[in-house]
């Protein structure tokens, strides 16, 4: 009988993980829809999303979700800023049209910088990171959502 109660605990302490493994579920479902992906495999708090081409894409949820585009082209395409503008409405709620060029804006800088650019914006914040030298991972940008203070 003493074991009810740890089985009890256990399930009610784990039930809140379930349930925000649920909702990244969902919200990856929502975003490979909406860009043409297939959700692929779970690595901890990251699911792949699996697009055709050049670029990848991941959505990581912690404290809040966080979307990730990767292109190995040498200078991203319209479809790589479109499709992550397009994530990043679903998972923020600010229009792709607003999104868009705050992304290209941060790629921009991080080329021009040759270092990481991070743009925060009405409680979500924009980053990218561009290698000219790497063949696989030439650039990388991400937009999630500001965790409350």
């Amino acid at each position: 009988m003493p074991r009810l109660p740890i089985l009890l605990a256990a399930c009610l302490a784990l039930a809140p993980l379930a349930a925000h493994a649920d909702e990244c579920d969902d919200l990856t479902r929502q975003i490979a829809g909406a860009i043409g992906g297939k959700v692929g495999k779970r690595s901890g708090p990251s699911i792949d999303i699996r697009l055709p081409g050049p670029n990848r894409f991941d959505v990581t949820c912690r404290a809040e979700p966080i979307v990730q585009a990767i292109s190995a082209e040498p200078q991203p395409s319209a479809t790589f800023f479109r499709e992550l503008s397009t994530a990043s409405e679903i998972l923020t709620g600010e229009s792709a049209s607003t999104v868009e060029p705050i992304i290209a804006k941060a790629y921009r800088t991080a080329v021009s910088d040759g270092r990481k650019s991070f743009i925060q914006q009405n409680g979500w914040s924009a980053s990218c990171y561009a290698d000219p030298t790497s063949s696989t991972m030439r650039t990388l940008c991400s937009v999630g959502r500001i965790p409350p203070g």
